[in-house]
């Protein structure tokens, strides 16, 4: 069954004060287009810079999970992010005019209650899952942490909390299927021990903190003047511990609350791995931290998986888009700089060539003769060759121009290229060329092997004439 991509009907508004930070805060929910996925506009910053929604950009997790990009952040995302999961919204562009999110209730129901005024609507493309190929595992012994994501054509959650509390004591929450967020989890508001929360206040890290915003469990014995002295605190009255251990500001929404808030946060941190995942999840003892190292695990799979997909079956009896004379006729390199033999696919924003790696290359002879390995330098010179004939057939005349370097970022040189060995290069833009100015991802491939990879910048310039040089 082909599902497709969805976003909101309308942008909508929500308005409060973020947990930590104790600033009002307006957040706009809008309308995204398609593969857009979810992204933080700070729009009360000088550019209105851009905070993606993606596991690579947490800087931090000690009190919620917070990202930081492009000289912004965003804090306490997880459950504005878990919202958009359980209604199973794709792509929305979420503007801020503050650092962190609204704590609303200390749960993802006024999210819910927001998104779903502003109603959804379909997209042309389809929906793309993850689907869990084997059992992901993470685990973190000291703190009894341990994680598994196993094969399911659903998204399914369990999840156990245990904090040697007499109060909470074990603790289970678990969803079939994501559809059930809404019912079962969207409610389930953030807790804390009342000595996490004295420590918390004698220190002023939840300016924004409000006895209806969270569960205080109490675990410890505690004085009338203690009780007191948060009462004056959060103005309240008569604030006293009720007979489930907590304090009596609120009344629990589930018997398992805890429990299903943490279930709430792991599935808001999972939706930084940045795509929707088929899969059950199984986790005891989560939070942001770990939710966040298993998120990572998780994306590092997606991205071996999808460089297998880029590799390239080589067939030696198929027609070349150029051969080495026709390359020779666009690029100005010759032996033994010219470092491409043929250029196998070609398209406006993609190339493939080929460098036949054979002992008789020059650098050989002094390159580690005695175990010769194909220098890292002029792998990237290859894919940067490679890139040219990308760059250069977007002029007419190719002949009369040259591509100059500007910048190689992210190069990383994953296994040896020895002789006998046939390296393709696949290089596709980043960005549409402006100004004669290309941003290229190159990955050289041996066999099934990624062998190197890297980010290139390049210019093209007009060849210099015999009148000019």
């Amino acid at each position: 069954m082909t599902i497709k991509q969805r976003t909101i009907k309308s942008e909508i508004t929500i308005s409060g004060t973020g947990l930590h930070t104790g600033q009002s805060v307006n957040m706009t929910f809008k309308p995204a287009p398609e593969n857009h996925g979810y992204k933080f506009k700070r729009i009360d910053i000088e550019g209105q810079p851009i905070v993606e929604a993606d596991v690579d950009n947490v800087t931090d997790t000690s009190r919620g999970t917070n990202l930081s990009q492009n000289g912004a952040s965003v804090n306490t995302v997880e459950h504005v992010l878990a919202a958009l999961v359980g209604l199973e919204v794709d792509n929305v562009l979420i503007e801020l005019d503050g650092p962190e999110t609204p704590i609303m209730d200390g749960s993802s129901l006024k999210f819910i209650e927001a998104l779903e005024a502003a109603d959804f609507e379909e997209q042309e493309a389809e929906r793309e899952y993850y689907h869990i190929p084997h059992n992901i595992h993470y685990s973190e012994p000291d703190r009894k942490v341990e994680m598994v994501a196993m094969p399911l054509d659903d998204y399914r959650f369990t999840c156990m909390i245990d904090y040697n509390s007499p109060v909470l004591g074990s603790q289970h929450a678990a969803i079939t299927t994501i559809t059930e967020f809404k019912k079962e989890i969207s409610s389930s508001r953030t807790f804390c021990f009342l000595h996490e929360l004295e420590m918390l206040l004698e220190h002023d890290l939840i300016k924004g903190g409000d006895l209806n915003n969270a569960i205080v469990v109490v675990d410890k014995e505690v004085s009338k003047e203690e009780l007191e002295k948060l009462g004056v605190l959060f103005k309240k009255k008569d604030i006293d511990v009720a007979k489930e251990g907590i304090l009596n500001n609120i009344e629990l929404r589930h018997q398992n609350e805890p429990a299903r808030h943490k279930l709430l946060d792991m599935i808001g941190d999972l939706a930084l791995v940045g795509v929707p995942l088929k899969g059950h999840i199984m986790a005891a003892r989560p939070g942001h931290a770990a939710n966040v190292a298993f998120a990572k695990r998780i994306k590092a799979q997606i991205k071996k998986e999808r460089s297998k997909k880029k590799v390239k079956i080589y067939d030696p009896n198929a027609t070349p888009v150029y051969d080495t004379v026709q390359i020779m006729n666009i690029l100005p390199h010759r032996q033994p700089f010219l470092l491409i033999d043929k250029i196998l696919e070609l398209t406006k924003t993609h190339v493939v060539g080929l460098k036949n790696v054979t002992m008789n290359e020059e650098f050989f002879k002094g390159h580690f003769p005695g175990s010769p390995l194909f220098p890292g330098v002029l792998q990237i010179e290859a894919m940067a060759q490679t890139g040219g004939i990308l760059v250069l057939n977007t002029v007419p005349d190719p002949e009369n121009w040259i591509t100059l370097f500007l910048k190689i970022e992210n190069a990383r040189f994953k296994d040896k290229v020895v002789p006998g060995d046939t390296l393709i290069f696949q290089c596709d833009l980043l960005a549409p060329i402006r100004r004669g100015i290309a941003q290229m991802k190159g990955i050289g491939i041996v066999g099934d092997r990624i062998v190197v990879e890297a980010e290139l910048m390049a210019q093209i310039v007009r060849r210099p004439t015999e009148e000019t040089a």
